[in-house]
């Protein structure tokens, strides 16, 4: 399969613009999903495809009110960082991460198996460390689900993995979700509920500071909504063995550049590369060059579990 055939696949069945494909392969190959030509067809239609959820605009709303339930009780740093949120960014951010999450519920009732999400109010802790919530039976009743899951999301050029602290612990399988959902979702949700065009624009018509005109301009330029595609990456196993220092990287003719790990990080392990590969420079992550920790865990995409035996045998068998 060359990747002219791929990018048109792609766009034709998730709705996306080529150059968001683009994106999405070069980073598939960043995070070592696949090397070339050779084995792209595998990924495609046996990995990326399949594992492709389309959150339309009810699963938006559902999730971007969830995220605002608990808006006022989420710290506005960023973990292990200084960094201050506003309120808005939290909330588009939140709800990212909760797309993320639905996704992953869709994913697994196109695989047979119905869950809830642990978004009720004020309950961040007590679901840490069990995104699927509960498990929905044939009957219809609920159950606690046998395995703890974790839910992580990233961004369409996300290719790590990044379980800071003491997280890993806390559940028995950890998924990534990749979501495409641009910097203007919120906007695109709010336009479509006559938001701007019937508060904001008309409010700026009243004051003076726009023109009929210049509203109605400003309003066709403005984002529409359109189903947010998210890719479901793979997972990681907390009983599984991790060996130490597991890395993998280039090295240039200063610096030395991390292109996979799989597993447990700690401090002093940058060090302990750069004294190993014998560098004279720095050592960084491919696509992110660091992260605001240095102790917990951390995946590659390349080095998650994927495969349809992989998801019955740890996951969909047993939850």
């Amino acid at each position: 399969m060359t990747y002219e055939a791929a990018i048109e696949k792609i766009k034709k069945t998730l709705g996306i613009e080529e150059d968001e494909v683009k994106k999405i392969l070069e980073k598939a190959i960043a995070g070592g999903e696949f090397v070339d030509e050779s084995d792209l067809k595998v990924w495609l239609e046996q990995r990326f495809l399949p594992n492709c959820i389309l959150i339309d605009e009810i699963g938006y709303a559902k999730m971007c009110v969830d995220a605002l339930k608990i808006l006022s009780t989420t710290a506005p740093t960023d973990y292990g960082s200084s960094r201050q949120r506003d309120m808005g960014q939290l909330w588009a951010d939140m709800t990212r991460g909760y797309l993320g999450e639905l996704a992953c519920l869709k994913f697994f009732e196109k695989n047979g198996i119905k869950a809830t999400l642990g978004h009720e109010a004020g309950a961040l802790q007590q679901y840490l460390p069990m995104d699927i919530h509960n498990i929905i039976q044939k009957d219809g009743t609920t159950r606690e689900p046998k395995i703890k899951i974790g839910i992580k999301t990233t961004k369409w050029n996300g290719i790590w993995m990044d379980i800071p602290g003491n997280q890993f612990d806390h559940s028995d399988i950890h998924i990534l979700v990749k979501v495409g959902a641009g910097r203007d979702h919120l906007f695109s949700f709010f336009k479509g509920l006559s938001v701007f065009k019937d508060k904001v624009l008309k409010k700026g018509v009243e004051v003076g500071s726009l023109s009929a005109k210049e509203s109605d301009d400003l309003y066709s330029r403005l984002p529409n909504f359109k189903p947010i595609p998210a890719y479901v990456v793979g997972f990681a196993r907390k009983d599984q063995v991790y060996s130490q220092l597991p890395y993998e990287g280039k090295r240039g003719k200063k610096h030395f550049n991390v292109t996979s790990w799989n597993g447990k990080i700690s401090e002093g392990d940058l060090e302990k590369i750069k004294s190993k590969e014998n560098v004279v420079g720095s050592v960084k992550f491919e696509g992110i060059g660091e992260f605001a920790h240095d102790s917990g865990y951390l995946f590659n995409a390349g080095k998650l579990h994927w495969k349809s035996d992989d998801w019955k045998k740890f996951i969909f068998n047993i939850v």
